[in-house]
């Protein structure tokens, strides 16, 4: 979840929608965001242990960082002193689909004051974590209208995905698969090295090894491991200071899922 940040870091993706009101984390692009019940065991701790000290932005920001070093990949430091907002607005969640080109991608990014290494760096997270099956199933099954797979993903892999998706179920309706078919539990260069074997899971993953624009920077990291994880810590940096409320600006909630009662605003 720090990667939904097109409200700013400020974990309005945490509050809960009610009878009247939709929050951010109920909009459409957000249904496969999974963790909330981690941050809820994390905030009442914390709570316990020292009240309305430490934000729900923070816990979320931590917790990715740790979540990082413990999937193999850097342990980096990182500030901390933000607030929770007081919107959830699920009109603004625009974030970039699974079949954009780069170039458009990169406009979702570019709004942000981030870079194109800064965007294909962040991508590299596809390094852990899985995907479903309907946010490529066009790839490999009728890619563009053309009844054929994607040409550009490897044979083998659409095999794969076919077997994967194909079992789908009234139990499992929408499979997933693994985003990195190398080591999908290790935060690594693998992610990399796949896409530049053609066996990137979505289009956008793919098109960072085919555009030219993004292809040289994505090249190098599969190469050099050391490059990814050094960068990967700085924009992972550089993305929690998006927009961040610090001061008296928002508040820092009691409960991560509802905004505190004498601050409460309208969505």
């Amino acid at each position: 979840m720090t990667f939904y940040f097109m409200q700013g870091c400020d974990a309005s993706i945490l509050i809960d929608s009610t009878s009247k009101s939709q929050s951010e984390k109920d909009a459409g692009p957000n249904f496969t965001v999974r963790g909330f019940e981690l941050i809820d065991e994390v905030k009442k701790n914390l709570e316990a242990a020292c009240p309305s000290k430490v934000s729900c932005a923070d816990i979320i920001t931590l917790a990715t960082r740790d979540a990082v070093f413990l999937s193999g990949g850097p342990f980096y430091p990182v500030p901390t002193g933000r607030r929770d907002g007081l919107v959830s607005n699920p009109d603004e969640v625009n974030l970039p689909g699974p079949t954009l080109s780069v170039s458009l991608a990169f406009q979702a990014f570019s709004a942000k004051n981030m870079t194109m290494d800064d965007m294909i760096t962040l991508l590299g997270a596809h390094t852990v974590g899985v995907a479903h099956c309907s946010f490529f199933l066009d790839r490999i099954t009728n890619f563009q209208g053309t009844g054929r797979p994607d040409p550009t993903m490897d044979p083998a892999l659409v095999v794969t995905l076919r077997r994967i998706c194909g079992a789908a179920n009234d139990s499992n309706p929408d499979p997933t698969a693994f985003l990195d078919q190398a080591t999908p539990f290790t935060v690594d260069n693998q992610f990399f090295k796949q896409i530049g074997l053609k066996r990137g899971i979505m289009q956008i993953d793919q098109e960072l090894a085919n555009d030219p624009l993004s292809g040289p920077i994505a090249s190098g990291y599969a190469t050099n491991a050391t490059l990814f994880t050094t960068r990967f810590a700085q924009a992972m940096v550089k993305m929690g200071s998006i927009q961040v409320l610090v001061g008296n600006a928002g508040e820092i909630r009691k409960n991560c899922r509802v905004f505190n009662p004498r601050r409460r605003r309208a969505f």
